[in-house]
């Protein structure tokens, strides 16, 4: 049986992420990829195929090499995972905003002696 992998999962280790990285700016083969991290190159290849099994990344075979590219594509469904957490934040901050304002304008009141 095959576990199905989600986007989630890709993103939820700071090795995959910083994999994501490297390969949204270029295409890169495996052992640059493994070159920027101080773990085993199977350690690498295993994330990768974590990668490419939840459709951020495609391998893609020139001459001899192997070359991942980055699909950013289905990081869309985190974006839309998060964007009711990040509206709502917005409409805390420009409350929090709203009640410096107040704040501001208000006049001080004089101390009694």
């Amino acid at each position: 049986m095959q576990t199905r992998r989600d986007v989630f999962q890709a993103i939820a280790d700071p090795t995959r992420r910083e994999i994501i990285n490297l390969v949204a700016a270029e295409a890169l083969n495996l052992n640059a990829i493994a070159d920027n991290f101080a773990i085993s190159r199977p350690a690498i290849s295993q994330h990768i195929k974590i990668l490419t099994e939840c459709g951020l990344i495609i391998i893609r075979k020139q001459g001899r090499e192997r070359f991942c590219e980055a699909r950013l594509t289905p990081l869309s469904e985190v974006a839309d995972w998060v964007e009711p957490f990040r509206k709502r934040w917005a409409r805390q901050f420009d409350r929090l905003d709203t009640l410096l304002d107040e704040l501001k304008t208000k006049k001080p009141r004089k101390k009694k002696s």
